[in-house]
Parts: structure tokens; C-alpha cells; sequence
């Protein structure tokens, strides 16, 4: 059973980024107003965590728990104690990355990545393609895969051995399997939430602990089983962008939008 989506803040350019802080509160970014904002449960209002946040997007963690963070600069960072911000990756072979757009890190430490165009403008671009990345603890940056045109969400199955990622230009979802040493074979079409229109495109996704993948696209927030069946599609009154799970026991997903952001009580468990 799923709730209907309820607002729990709002008054944002546009949100996106959703992360659950172990420590019981909740990270979004706001993209345009260049800030990390912070919302604590029983609050309507939201304070800013980090300003300038490098025009962030996605937001995890590493499995030690340090945030990181996809940043529309062109870089990807890490959050220090003190809340600055460290920079792991900026550039591929001597050329500055596009905008990173989301991310997601494996149990090893490995994060991957999504670098589309959406956040730099055609004369400081330096890559001719949009890519998605594997970045190792040592700095190494891999490219895995640059057949799409605008890659966005990217999720791990439960087990680690599937990687999500999906293309905002055509909807699908692309399957991959995911090696012991981060490299990808076997790509499959897994699912589509459908081409773009004024409701949304294909952008955030997560998968919950029975493998069910959820992606933010046209109509709003699709389910799929494990198969790539779709199986649900919850509506929300505006446009939504990215998803994160959330409370102790993780049974909620916060959802962004533009100028809001939303949580779905569900009776599944998230990753």
C-alpha cells in the first residue's frame, strides 16, 4: 500500500538530489539557487546546509559515510566535516566533465555516475559525449558506457550485480550487468517510463530491498518489478525529479519537484 504524496517543504527554483542523512534529516539540492538546503521531520521549513554547493544535483554517501555529491560544475565532490567541499573528479583525459547529474556508490567504495549536458552551455563544453562514469577510490576515472544522449538516473540492485541507468531523451532504462572489478557487460533494454513531455522525463531513480526499480518520468513516479514490468505509477500535482528513501526504517520515499518536495508512506523497505 502506498499513501498519497503529501508536501512537506516548499518554495524552491528547483529541487533535486534527495538524500536520507543517517543522523534522522533530510538533503535536497536546490540546482539553480546553487545551495544544499536541510529539512528536519516536523518542520515546514528548510535551512541552507551548503551555499555554494556547486550547483549540486545528486547527493549519496561512500560506505564510510561521507556525502558526495554530483555538482552541475562539472565536478564531483566530497562533503567534509567542517562542510566544505573536496573535489574527486573534474575531468576525463584533460577534458572538463560535462555537468554531473546524479550518482549512487557500491558497497566497494566504487561511484558511478552520469555526466549529461544540462548544466554547461555549448562553448565550455570539452566532452563530445555524454557519459557514464566509474570513479575508484584511487582517483581513476573509467568511462563504462557513452550511448546515451542525456543519462540521468542511476541505481544499484540489492545485490550489486545490476546497474539502472536511464536516458531523459527517450525514457528507457538501460540494465547492465556489473562486474566484481566496476566494469559493465550485457546491456539490456529493462523498462521505459516513456518519452518526455510537460509532465517530466526520465530522471531519478532507486531501487527498494525486494528489487523493484522507481523512476521519476511522464506522469510521475513509475514502479517497475524486477522483470521491468511496471506495476504502478504514482501522480503528483507537478512535475517530480528525483526520489530517495527515508525514516529509521526507510519505508518512505521523499520525492522532489520544483518547488516542493513530497514523501509517500509505502509498507516496502528501500535500499
Amino acid at each position: 500500500m502506498i499513501d498519497e504524496p503529501e508536501v512537506v517543504t516548499d518554495g524552491f527554483q528547483f529541487t533535486e538530489g534527495p538524500f536520507w542523512h543517517p543522523d534522522g534529516f533530510l538533503l535536497f539540492s536546490d540546482i539553480p539557487a546553487n545551495t544544499i538546503y536541510k529539512w528536519e521531520p516536523g518542520n515546514s521549513e528548510s535551512d541552507v546546509y551548503i551555499e555554494p554547493s556547486g550547483n549540486s544535483n545528486g547527493i549519496t554517501s561512500s560506505p564510510d559515510g561521507t556525502v558526495l555529491l554530483a555538482q552541475h560544475s562539472g565536478k564531483v565532490s566530497q562533503v567534509n566535516d567542517d562542510l566544505s567541499l573536496s573535489v574527486l573528479a573534474e575531468e576525463f583525459n584533460g577534458n572538463r566533465l560535462n555537468s554531473p547529474n546524479d550518482l549512487v556508490a557500491r558497497s566497494d567504495g566504487k561511484i558511478f555516475f552520469t555526466d549529461p549536458p544540462f548544466g554547461v552551455s555549448d562553448e565550455d563544453r570539452e566532452l563530445d559525449f555524454s557519459g557514464v562514469f566509474r570513479l575508484d577510490q584511487d582517483g581513476t576515472l573509467t568511462l563504462l558506457y557513452d550511448g546515451f544522449e542525456y543519462p540521468n538516473g542511476i541505481a544499484l540492485s540489492p545485490d550489486e550485480s545490476k546497474l539502472y541507468v536511464n536516458d531523459s531523451a527517450t525514457g528507457q532504462i538501460l540494465r547492465f550487468d556489473l562486474l566484481e572489478d566496476g566494469s559493465v557487460t550485457n546491456e539490456t533494454l529493462f523498462a521505459s517510463v516513456g518519452e518526455r513531455d510537460d509532465t517530466g522525463a526520465a530522471d531519478g531513480m532507486k531501487t527498494d530491498s525486494e528489487g523493484r526499480l522507481y523512476s521519476t518520468g511522464p506522469g510521475g513516479l513509475s514502479i517497475f518489478d524486477a522483470e521491468g514490468n511496471r506495476i504502478q505509477i504514482i501522480e503528483f500535482d507537478e512535475r517530480i525529479t528525483n526520489l530517495a528513501w527515508g525514516d529509521s526504517d526507510y519505508s518512505r520515499i521523499y520525492v522532489t519537484a520544483p518547488n516542493s518536495v513530497y514523501r509517500v508512506q509505502t509498507n516496502v523497505t528501500g535500499l
